[in-house]
C-alpha cells in the first residue's frame, strides 16, 4: 500500500470552535426571534451553528514554521494555539485550523490513488463527509493533489454545536522524502481564499 491508511484517514482535521454567546434580547423582540434563532439539526444528529466565527482576518501575520527533523518549511497563522495529533502538528484558531503531517512514501500520489485510497479512509471517520472534488493543482513550491469535501465539526464543548467545515487537503510528494500532507479546515461561510493561498503557496521543500 502507498502509504499508512491511518495517516490518510488523518487528513481531516477535528478542532472543535468556541461557539458564538448569544446576544441578549429586547422584551419586544424575544416573541418574534424565538422561531428563527434555534438551530437545524443536521443529517448527524447534531445541531448546526447558525453563524459561526471564522473569517481569517486581513491583517493576519504568517510564520515559517518547520517540524523539529527539518525537510520542508510552511508559513502558519501567528499566535494560533499549536498541538501535536500523532505525527500530525495542528495549528488552530476557532474553527480555523491548519494541520501539516509527513507521511512515508514511495510513489508518486495521484487524482486516482487519492480517490480510491484516501478519501475512503477519511470518509470512514468523518461525519458529514460530501466530497467535492480531487485534482491536481500548482503552487508557488510545487504542484499538488488537493482533495476538496465537506465534513461536520465536532460539537462546540459549551454549546453542543457542529458547523460545517470546508476542507481542503493538499499532498505534495518528493522522492526520498514521501509526502507532506497539508489539511486546511473552516466554516463553510468563513471567506478564507486568500489566507489559505497564502500558506499553500508558502509550502517548500528543504
Amino acid at each position: 500500500m502507498r502509504r499508512a491508511l491511518a495517516s490518510a484517514a488523518a487528513g481531516l482535521v477535528l478542532v472543535a470552535g468556541a461557539g458564538a454567546g448569544a446576544a441578549a434580547c429586547s422584551s419586544s423582540s424575544s416573541s418574534t426571534s424565538s422561531s428563527s434563532s434555534s438551530p437545524s439539526p443536521s443529517p448527524s444528529g447534531v445541531p448546526k451553528e447558525t453563524n459561526p466565527p471564522g473569517d481569517i482576518p486581513d491583517t493576519q501575520v504568517y510564520v515559517p514554521w518547520s517540524p523539529s527533523g527539518g525537510g520542508y518549511t510552511v508559513k502558519v497563522p501567528e499566535g494560533w494555539s499549536r498541538t501535536t495529533q500523532g505525527s500530525a502538528t495542528v495549528f488552530a484558531d476557532k474553527y480555523n485550523s491548519v494541520r501539516v503531517e509527513q507521511v512515508a512514501a514511495t510513489s508518486v500520489p495521484t487524482v486516482q490513488s487519492v480517490r480510491t485510497t484516501d478519501i475512503p479512509a477519511i470518509q470512514a471517520k468523518s461525519k458529514g463527509f460530501s466530497l467535492v472534488n480531487v485534482s491536481v493543482v500548482q503552487r508557488m513550491g510545487g504542484s499538488a493533489v488537493l482533495a476538496e469535501y465537506h465534513a461536520d465539526s465536532p460539537p462546540d464543548q459549551v454549546t453542543g454545536k457542529s458547523v460545517t467545515l470546508d476542507v481542503q487537503r493538499y499532498v505534495f510528494y518528493k522522492l526520498g522524502k514521501g509526502e507532506v500532507v497539508l489539511t486546511l479546515s473552516g466554516a463553510s461561510n468563513a471567506d478564507n481564499v486568500d489566507p489559505w493561498r497564502t500558506v499553500t503557496d508558502s509550502f517548500r521543500w528543504s
